[in-house]
């Protein structure tokens, strides 16, 4: 094991690679555990950071810890690999924090709890899964060929027209992979270009863009676009969200903007139901009939 590390890892320069790996991992651990007790309400754990009536997100910190990390990395000299590995720490720190709250950077608006905020553990597992990737030394796209050197050649750069129109090919093919909702198969498929193409030609996702763009509702496509969600994406869904849960907590907190509408239809109905009571008229008592 200690070989393979120092084979893959520290003899290829990917040791602060993996420090904010292992940072990214961690800190996204403890985060899930730190809310998890605060809203369990355990007596002897934290609370939420506030200041007055402002709740501080976490998201905040991730953000100072990402920008010292990043600025460190790039003003010590990489001769200092202590110092570029600390600097890697702190930003996979940072990171973890960030995406951890992704779906409140893309909604603007606190939904940690509720089903979209299912978006942040997304963004989480897709940034270990490709610095998983990277780690093993699996290169994107249009980075297979490229080697230091003095100048074009085997040994250099080597961007020939073939080189060229695969590698905007492949970009191509990925758009399209994730037009059609295939957010996993398209960013994973910027490792493996084989994912691209069977991403791209297969049937979008009925939700997707591409499905709005292309498939007239009732299509042929259409309809077989809903058969695939429901035959083979919904088991697979559920079972991500199982391993969410059972990871990050449960996202079943309703809305605030479901919850105000529930409110509102049930304040409307409770007024209809009063104003149909005063409208009708009072029941007689049985004596009053005689």
């Amino acid at each position: 094991m200690s070989e393979f590390f120092a084979l893959r890892i520290v003899h290829t320069g990917r040791l602060p690679l993996f420090a904010f790996f292992v940072a990214f991992i961690v800190t996204f651990v403890l985060t899930r555990v730190n809310v998890r007790l605060i809203r369990a309400d355990v007596r002897w754990w934290f609370r939420n950071v506030k200041a007055g009536d402002v709740h501080i997100h976490h998201v905040v910190f991730g953000v100072v810890l990402m920008l010292v990390g990043g600025v460190a990395g790039f003003a010590v000299p990489d001769d200092y690999t202590g110092f570029v590995i600390a600097a890697a720490v702190v930003f996979g720190m940072g990171s973890a924090l960030v995406l951890d709250e992704f779906a409140l950077i893309l909604h603007l608006r606190d939904v940690y709890w509720t089903e979209k905020g299912r978006a942040s553990v997304d963004a989480v597992f897709v940034a270990i899964a490709l610095t998983g990737m990277l780690l093993l030394g699996v290169r994107p796209v249009g980075f297979e060929g490229i080697e230091p050197g003095p100048g074009p050649g085997p040994a250099g750069l080597p961007l020939t027209a073939f080189y060229f129109a695969s590698l905007v090919l492949n970009l191509v093919l990925a758009v399209v992979t994730l037009l059609k909702g295939k957010i996993w198969t398209g960013l994973i498929g910027l490792f493996v270009p084989f994912l691209l193409l069977v991403g791209a030609i297969r049937v979008a996702r009925p939700a997707s863009p591409w499905a709005r763009w292309w498939y007239a509702p009732g299509s042929r496509k259409h309809r077989s676009a809903v058969w695939h969600e429901e035959r083979f994406r919904r088991p697979l869904i559920r079972g991500k969200i199982w391993v969410q849960e059972f990871i990050a907590g449960r996202h079943d907190l309703i809305p605030p903007e479901l919850r105000h509408r529930r409110l509102g239809r049930t304040d409307h109905e409770g007024a209809v139901d009063r104003s149909r009571r005063r409208s009708e008229p009072p029941a007689r008592h049985p004596s009053e009939h005689n």
